[in-house]
Order: structure tokens, then sequence, then C-alpha cells
């Protein structure tokens, strides 16, 4: 299956990072992968946002027009994407951020207080890692050892206490996830 996603977020909050990982991820897993980033005017407190493929099949354009997933970290990045989402398609909503509800109703709509749940373990600058770890749950997209591998390798040389702070956040995004309902 085609993962193709759209992150999106202000600027610092790992939005880059995010896809770096996933893309990481697929590529470590023997997948084919496309990480294209997109950066507003500035680089921190600006927008940003990248797009993701990972496949099993060569990918023919990084270009994603209408994602069949979306993760959005900020309200504005609701307003920009949320209709290029495909029918049936899945928004990961940070619901610590956007208080704002979407609207569609043709789309599988995941709420998760990220930067709630990353503030409770440590550091709100995790709160992209628990999003990652509640879009690893619900799409099986790459596996949690490969996340945590590449997590590793995009860390190489910060802090071990850094790194134990991102698994457990990734873990606890997946906690989360197998343990709400969403609507």
């Amino acid at each position: 299956m085609d993962h193709k996603i759209v992150i999106s977020g202000f600027g610092g909050q790992g939005v880059m990072l995010l896809g770096k990982i996933i893309s990481y991820s697929g590529m470590l897993e023997g997948k084919y992968v496309t990480w294209f980033p997109s950066y507003g005017p500035e680089m921190r407190g600006g927008t940003a946002n990248c797009t993701v493929i990972v496949s099993d099949d060569p990918i023919g354009s990084p270009v994603v027009d209408n994602p069949n997933e979306l993760i959005v970290m900020n309200i504005p990045s609701l307003i920009k994407f949320e209709n290029k989402v495909v029918k049936n398609g899945i928004i990961f909503i940070n619901s610590s951020v956007v208080d704002r509800e979407p609207e569609r109703n043709d789309v599988d709509i995941v709420k998760i207080p990220a930067n709630d749940i990353a503030d409770k373990i440590g550091s709100v600058r995790v709160a992209n890692m628990v999003v990652l770890g509640a879009y690893i749950a619900k799409t099986n997209a790459i596996k949690l050892e490969t996340v945590l591998e590449a997590l590793r390798k995009k860390l190489e040389g910060k802090s071990e206490e850094l790194l134990i702070l991102n698994e457990k956040a990734i873990k606890e995004g997946m906690k989360y996830l197998n343990s709400h309902i969403h609507v």
C-alpha cells in the first residue's frame, strides 16, 4: 500500500524530523520512499510542511496533491490541507493545539493531545514523536522497531536522555491511540 502523507505545522514543531523519521524507517524496511520539504517565510514560527511517500512500489514523483494521510500540528495546517485528503483517508490532529473541528465527515479523524502527553513525560518538544506513535499504531505503515532505529540514527551525537525521551513519546502516542476511541 502507498502511504502518501502530508505533515504540517509551525516551524519548530519538528514536522521535518517527523517526516524524515517516517521516510528513513521505510527505507530501512526496504520500501521505496520520498521526503519532500516545504518551508514558509520563516523557519521557526512560520509554516512548514513536508510530503512523505512510503510504498512497496517505485515512486514516480515526490509531489503529493491528495494525500491519504494528513498530520496537522496546528490550525492553519488543518485549514490548508483538510480538503486535499482523499475520501476515506486519515487526518491526525494534535488536539492540544487544534481546537477547531474538521469539516470533513468522509475521512477518519484521529485526535491526539500530543502537546499535553509530551508535557507530562518531560518536554512539549517531543509532541511530534507522540503523533508519530499514534501514526504507527493506526496505519502500520512502518514498524516500531524500525522507527526506533531511525530515531537513534537521526539523533546520533545527541544526549542519551533526549533519545530516551523521544522513544518514550513514541510509545506513549501508540499507547494513547490503542486505549482511546477516536471520533
